[in-house]
C-alpha cells in the first residue's frame, strides 16, 4: 500500500515513515506560530520538530504516541500563539557579484541594478533556520524577488554566498552543496561555535543587506583542531590516510531545528558492533575509515576491533614479524605494532574502535564529524597522534560479531525498501512506477551527505517550486533534472526539491555501504500506519 496524505479543515498531514510526518499549513505565518507554540509549550511524545516554509516536521515514537492526538495539540498551540513584536535588525554587507546575478535579473525582467536595489531596500525577517547550522530562511514579505532554484544543485556553494530561492533569501554559512541562485557574498560568519549564540541569525530577528565594493578585513579562522598533538601514553600515530578518516559516535540528536542534523556513524550497526567487541559504551568515539588503506602505529597496549567493510588487517610488530588478522573480532595490539587496515573489496566504510574509545574534543556534545555542517573534529591525517581515553569501562569484551548484511560490490544490484512520499504526488504515475521499476546507478559524486543516482529522468506532474521543508536521513529528493539524490547521515536539515520516497530507517547502514558503480532498485513497502483524517 502506498502512503497517502490525510487532511482536516486546518492542516494536511503527509506521512514520511513510521514516527515521522509533515503537517502542511497554508501560510508561513501559521508554521511560525506552530513552531513558537511548541517551543513555549512542548507536546509530550514529540521527540523533535523542524519548521519549513509551509510545513512542520514532527518526529515521535510511533509505538507509544498517537499521531492524530499529536496533530490536534500542535494545531491548538498554533492557534493560541502570538508571534509578538519584530526583533532587532542585523546588517549584512554584500559584494553583489554572484554568478547567477544576471540570470536572476532576466528571470525577474529587470536589470542587475534593480535586483540589487530590491534586495538592499527590503527588511527581511528570519522565518526559520535549517539546511545547515546558521542557515536562516529570510522572508521579505511582498518584495518582488521570487525566483526558482537551479534545475540541478551545485556540488559546492562557497561559504558566505548570498542566494535566492522561491520567496526566501539566505546566506550559506559554510561551503556546501546547494541549489539557490547566487547573487553575492558576505564576509560575516553566520555560525561560529566560539560565539554565543553561535548562529548570527535566529527566528525573530530582522535583516538588512548593504551593498559594498569589497571587504575591509579578513575573517578570522575560528576552526579548532580536535586531534590532540601532545604525547599520550596510549594512542595511535597515523602513518598513512589517503582519504579522510573521520571521528564518529552516535551524533547530535535534537538539534535539527537549529540546522544541525544527527550525523554520527553512517553504518551505525557496524559502529555499534565495533564498540561491543572491545567492551565500550555504545557512544564511545570510533574512527570511520573510507575505502583506502589506513596505517597507524600503536603506542601502548590496546584492545581494538575493526568492523564494517574491512576484510584484511596486516600487523608488523616491533620485531619485524608480519601477521594477518581478521575483522569483526577482538584484536590485542602491542606497543610498536604497525597496523594497516586494507582497502575493502566490497562496501565503503570501515570502523576502528579501541577499548576506552578515542579522545576527541566534543563539539555540541558529540565528536561526530559532520561533513555538511563542518562541525566536529577535522579528519585525522598522517602525523596525527590520536589519544585513547583511559580505560574505565567495566563492560565485558564480546569476542566476535557478525555483519548485519553482506557488503555490496560495484556492479551489484541492491534492493532498498522505501515508503512513498511525502511528495510522490508531485510526479506523474508513470514516473512513480519508473522510480520503482528501474535500476539506479550510484554515481561517483556520493559521500556522507548523499548518493547521486543516475537513470531515466523522472517526470514531474507539479512544475512549481516546492517551499523548503524538513528532510530525513534516507529521504530521496528529486531535483528538476529528474535524477534522485538519496540523503545519508550528513544530509541537509531542510531542502527545496520534492522527496518522492523515504528509505526504511533500518536500511540506512546498508545504503551507506553501497559503492559507486553499484545499482539500486527501490521497493515500495506498506503504509506508515498514518492513513485517515486528523
Amino acid at each position: 500500500m502506498q502512503n497517502s496524505p490525510s487532511s482536516s479543515s486546518r492542516a494536511r498531514v503527509l506521512p514520511m515513515r513510521p514516527g515521522a510526518f509533515l503537517i502542511e499549513f497554508d501560510t508561513l505565518a501559521e508554521v511560525m506560530s506552530a513552531s513558537a507554540g511548541l517551543t513555549a509549550d512542548p507536546v509530550a511524545g514529540i521527540e523533535e520538530f523542524v519548521p519549513g516554509a509551509r510545513t512542520l516536521l514532527v518526529r515521535h515514537d510511533a509505538q507509544i504516541t498517537n499521531r492524530n492526538e499529536i496533530v490536534e495539540q500542535v494545531l491548538a498551540r498554533s492557534a493560541d500563539t502570538d508571534l509578538g513584536q519584530a526583533g532587532e535588525i542585523v546588517e549584512i554587507p554584500v559584494v553583489y557579484d554572484g554568478e547567477d546575478l544576471t540570470d536572476v535579473a532576466q528571470i525577474l525582467g529587470c536589470d542587475v541594478d534593480e535586483v540589487i536595489r530590491r534586495h538592499t531596500e527590503t527588511i527581511f525577517s528570519v522565518a526559520f533556520t535549517g539546511f545547515a547550522p546558521g542557515f536562516a530562511y529570510l522572508s521579505g514579505g511582498t518584495t518582488n524577488l521570487h525566483v526558482p532554484r537551479r534545475s540541478s544543485p551545485r556540488t559546492i556553494v562557497p561559504e558566505g554566498a548570498v542566494g535566492l530561492a522561491g520567496e526566501f533569501t539566505g546566506v550559506y554559512p559554510k561551503a556546501s552543496p546547494g541549489g539557490w541562485q547566487l547573487i553575492g557574498r558576505t564576509d560575516l560568519a553566520m555560525f561560529d561555535i566560539n560565539r554565543e549564540p553561535a548562529a548570527l541569525l535566529r527566528p525573530g530577528l530582522r535583516v538588512r543587506f548593504r551593498a559594498v565594493q569589497s571587504f575591509e578585513t579578513l575573517r578570522e579562522n575560528t576552526a579548532v583542531s580536535a586531534v590532540r598533538k601532545a604525547d599520550a601514553a596510549c594512542s595511535i600515530e597515523v602513518i598513512s590516510a589517503p582519504l579522510p578518516v573521520l571521528a564518529q559516535d552516535l551524533g547530535r540528536p535534537g538539534l535539527s531545528q537549529h540546522g544541525i542534523s544527527l550525523s554520527g556513524a553512517a553504518d551505525s550497526a557496524s559502529y555499534l558492533s565495533a564498540n561491543r567487541i572491545v567492551g565500550n559504551a555504545r557512544s564511545a568515539v570510533a574512527l570511520e575509515i573510507p575505502p583506502a588503506p589506513f596505517t597507524f602505529r600503536v603506542n601502548g597496549k590496546i584492545v581494538a576491533a575493526v568492523t564494517g567493510a574491512a576484510e584484511s588487517i596486516a600487523v608488523l610488530d616491533s620485531d619485524g614479524a608480519r601477521t594477518s588478522l581478521k575483522s569483526w573480532t577482538a584484536l590485542a595490539l602491542d606497543d610498536g605494532d604497525v597496523v594497516t587496515i586494507e582497502a575493502p573489496s566490497a562496501g565503503v566504510r570501515s570502523y576502528l574502535a579501541v577499548r576506552g574509545g578515542f579522545d576527541f574534543t566534543l563539539v555540541l556534545g558529540s565528536a561526530s564529524a559532520d561533513t555538511l555542517a563542518q562541525l566536529g573534529p577535522e579528519p585525522v591525517k598522517a602525523g596525527d597522534l590520536v589519544p585513547l581515553n583511559p580505560t574505565k569501562t567495566r563492560l565485558a569484551v564480546q569476542p566476535t560479531a557478525e555483519p548485519a548484511f553482506a557488503m555490496p560490490r560495484a556492479g551489484d544490484t541492491v534492493a532498498l525498501d522505501v515508503y512513498l512520499g511525502p511528495r510522490h504526488d508531485w510526479f506523474t504515475q508513470d514516473a512513480v512506477g519508473q522510480f520503482l521499476s528501474q535500476e539506479w546507478v550510484v554515481g561517483q559524486q556520493s559521500n556522507r551527505v548523499g548518493m547521486r543516482l543516475t537513470g531515466d529522468a523522472l517526470e514531474r506532474l507539479v512544475q512549481g517550486e516546492l517551499p523548503s521543508e524538513a528532510t530525513l536521513a534516507g529521504a530521496i529528493q528529486v531535483p528538476a533534472n529528474g535524477q534522485p539524490v538519496l540523503f545519508l547521515k550528513d544530509h541537509p536539515v531542510t531542502g527545496g526539491y520534492p522527496v518522492i520516497a523515504t528509505l526504511r530507517a533500518e536500511q540506512l547502514g546498508l545504503a551507506s555501504q553501497i559503492p559507486a558503480g553499484a545499482r539500486i532498485r527501490f521497493n515500495a513497502i506498506g503504509s506508515t500506519n498514518m492513513n485517515g483524517r486528523t
